[in-house]
């Protein structure tokens, strides 16, 4: 069995059961953590519509907090379901802000202590590109 990710017409995911349901879970934490509705609407009859104007506007708020993030763990524990939402967005043909937000002075949240130095802009930009592109060999459309 498989469900289906359709923004319109377009099918952008056909993942299984098991997969659907850990990402919607997903789903569900992190539109609390960067506190928007993801546009990834219910799964109705094995399919699920993804509102594109909602959409976009969470991948950008989700990659930016990623960004933001120092914890070690924290980072390790969301990479994958960034890198899965990216995959997503490039198959909506969403353009992907991977631009640094400006912080203007505000502090990091959830740093780890003690903290490393963390990779470059251009290195973790990069990075979760290429983990992004990997994933998408095994998301079948």
């Amino acid at each position: 069995m498989s469900q289906y990710y359709d923004m319109g017409d377009q099918t952008l995911w056909n993942p299984s059961n098991g997969a659907s349901r850990l990402f919607l879970s997903q789903v569900d934490v992190y539109q609390a953590e960067v506190g928007l509705p993801s546009g990834i609407g219910p799964m109705t009859a094995d399919e699920c519509q993804i509102d594109p104007t909602l959409f976009t506007a969470f991948v950008h708020a989700l990659l930016a907090w990623h960004r933001s993030t120092r914890h070690a763990v924290m980072a390790a524990l969301s990479e994958g379901f960034v890198a899965t939402v990216l995959v997503l967005a490039e198959r909506a043909a969403i353009e992907v802000n991977w631009q640094p937000a400006d912080r203007d002075g505000h502090e990091l949240k959830d740093v780890q202590v003690p903290m490393g130095p963390g990779p470059s802009e251009g290195a973790w930009a990069a990075a979760l590109r290429q983990k992004s592109r990997e994933l998408g060999r095994f998301m079948p459309t």
